[in-house]
């Protein structure tokens, strides 16, 4: 009964933007926390950012400044802003809901703590 659906990824050169968005559809919950992840070709799939209902945010390292999480309530849909974009983003970005309304320390990037997932919608970023 819940979907999650991204949108907005695409193929783009370096130092280009890109914005991506998530909305969650049959979720009663909808104070979760919410994030991006990606997973890279053969990669494992890592944490992008993540942010509460109350939008506190939390960025990996490697995109930080970079990109910008933010997030409509009333929607229910959430945006990853990416600007200075580099071919090592290429990857495919999920949006996911977590099971909780935050998370401690570093957990907000344990895949684990998401309940739902959407499909993924692929972002290339070529040289």
């Amino acid at each position: 009964q819940v979907h999650v659906v991204e949108s907005g990824g695409g193929s783009v050169q370096a130092r280009e933007s890109l914005t991506l968005s998530c909305t969650v559809s049959g979720l009663t919950d909808n104070d979760r926390a919410m994030a991006w992840f990606r997973r890279a070709d053969g990669a494992p799939r890592e944490g992008v950012s993540e942010i509460t209902y109350d939008k506190e945010t939390h960025y990996a390292n490697s995109v930080r400044d970079r990109f910008t999480i933010s997030r409509d309530n009333a929607k229910s849909t959430i945006y990853l802003e990416m600007s200075s974009l580099k071919p090592e983003d290429t990857a495919t970005y999920y949006c996911a809901v977590s099971r909780h309304r935050s998370h401690l320390g570093s957990s907000w990037s344990d895949s684990e703590n998401y309940r739902y997932w959407g499909q993924g919608t692929p972002v290339t970023v070529s040289p």
